[in-house]
């Protein structure tokens, strides 16, 4: 009887092998890619995360919708979105964008004179 087991078990293996081959996406995966990249860029990723929850706060207080920040930002809606994920390298300009757009102090603190 363990014969016949073990032979039922590999023919269900090469069966469940066969389904998931059917399901495989055309393109390759690339979460490594992602995650090396999230891996060396950690520094900035952090910065970008803090920015990111600082505006979600703000536009929370203000009632306002991401459409609404990017019309005062003068950028995409998409594009708001992605800079509200914390993962996007966000240059001076754009940071100084947000700030007028939310009436945030990001850099602020960075040019006061000790």
């Amino acid at each position: 009887m363990t014969g016949f087991y073990n032979f039922r078990i590999m023919l269900d293996m090469k069966e469940l092998q066969n389904r998931l081959s059917a399901h495989k996406s055309a393109t390759q995966s690339r979460w490594k890619e992602k995650a090396l990249e999230r891996k060396t860029n950690r520094e900035w990723i952090r910065y970008s995360q803090k920015i990111a929850m600082m505006m979600l706060d703000r536009i929370e207080e203000l009632g306002i919708t991401q459409k609404a920040v990017a019309d005062r930002m003068g950028c995409s809606q998409q594009y708001v979105s992605r800079v509200l994920k914390g993962t996007e390298n966000l240059s001076i300009e754009t940071i100084s964008k947000i700030e007028s757009a939310l009436g945030l102090e990001i850099l602020e603190p960075v040019f006061i004179t000790r």
